[in-house]
């Protein structure tokens, strides 16, 4: 059997998924990608058992096979093509030959009825949004998401959707990330799950910009989201989300609005005289200035002045930068809102007039 197609039509499928495909894997058939083609048609298939990521693409074939093929070798040989080049691929046993140019590759495949699926259950929840505001939703936060933390539910997303509002929460115990969108739905829709940290990393990177329609089903164990050409399921965390709305700061007294650039150029300045391992850098406001200051072991120090807008009461606080950082990174506009009641408070981060997308960051003890 005989597969053609162009070098970009198969480029981009191929780059999607192969994020799914764990480097190392215990069972050899996960390191492959299941191909089958039927009536022109060509799907790709990944999964490392937790997440499974489906697309489509357009060929000409002469019949139709179901076969896999190492999914990262197949890739770089096809990102190293020309552009707008033909490639060809021919099956023989258990072996596939993918011909373009002058140039010759051969490879091994493995059976395709060996090649897990996932298979949810039915789903007891349906809704759809536009691809961009879910991608949106985690752009903003999946950033506080815990990284191999033994509280496994913090390694991964908060997915909630309420009446008319959809929103995701992330937070390492240090931090947490906070975004909201308008939903249009049923009165009544009440839903909460947590994705797994590369569910949601790998959602980020499939999903665009676009008004397009993401269709997503929910199960008691799993999410599965389809869009137009791509088909992606997960397993969920079973697990309860901590109370977040206990952690958001009320009450706060001392107001400070920046220029969000002008910020993030002195943080980025004195952070790198902090401590390596700790990130600490100090605080101090007073009307009209915040002075930062940072230090570490080997007795180097840094010191920065900031104009703001303040005019509440003196007050020295410390924080882990990399965590201001990658807010001020994430928060749209010009002008950034830091919130804070006194120097053992958290510190609530927004942009100017908006709540849409909140961040909470835990003070340090320096």
């Amino acid at each position: 059997m005989k597969i053609s197609a162009r070098r970009d039509d198969l480029l981009r499928p191929l780059q999607q998924i192969v994020g799914v495909v764990e480097r190392r894997q215990t069972l050899p058939i996960l390191a492959n990608v299941l191909i089958a083609v039927r009536q022109g048609n060509l799907s790709l298939t990944a999964t490392d058992l937790e997440v499974e990521l489906k697309t489509h693409t357009v060929v000409d074939a002469s019949g139709e096979a179901e076969f896999t093929l190492p999914a990262r070798k197949l890739l770089d040989i096809v990102k190293a093509l020309p552009d707008d080049a033909e490639v060809s691929l021919e099956l023989d046993g258990s072996k596939a030959t993918l011909k373009s140019g002058r140039g010759r590759y051969t490879l091994g495949m493995l059976p395709a009825q060996d090649y897990p699926s996932i298979d949810p259950s039915k789903a007891s929840d349906t809704f759809s949004l536009p691809a961009g505001v879910m991608k949106r939703l985690i752009d903003k936060t999946h950033f506080a998401m815990a990284q191999q933390d033994v509280r496994y539910y913090l390694n991964g997303l908060l997915l909630e959707i309420r009446a008319n509002r959809v929103r995701t929460v992330a937070t390492d115990g240090h931090r947490l990330a906070l975004c909201d969108a308008e939903f249009d739905a049923d009165t009544g829709v009440d839903i909460q799950v947590i994705l797994p940290r590369k569910a949601v990393l790998e959602l980020g990177r499939l999903l665009d910009d676009s008004d397009d329609v993401a269709n997503f089903e929910i199960s008691n164990s799993h999410l599965r989201v389809t869009l137009s050409n791509s088909s992606f399921t997960s397993k969920l965390i079973d697990g309860r989300f901590p109370d977040y709305e206990r952690v958001m700061p009320n009450g706060t007294t001392a107001v400070m609005l920046a220029d969000k650039s002008t910020l993030r150029q002195a943080l980025t300045r004195t952070a790198i005289l902090s401590n390596e391992k700790y990130r600490g850098i100090r605080f101090r406001l007073s009307e009209g200035l915040l002075h930062l200051q940072a230090h570490n072991p080997e007795q180097d120090e840094a010191e920065e002045e900031v104009e703001v807008d303040y005019s509440g009461p003196e007050l020295t606080i410390g924080f882990n930068v990399g965590y201001l950082l990658d807010v001020l990174s994430t928060i749209d506009g010009d002008d950034v809102e830091m919130a804070v009641i006194d120097s053992n408070s958290s510190c609530l981060v927004t942009q100017k007039g908006s709540t849409e997308c909140r961040f909470v960051v835990m003070p340090m003890r320096l």
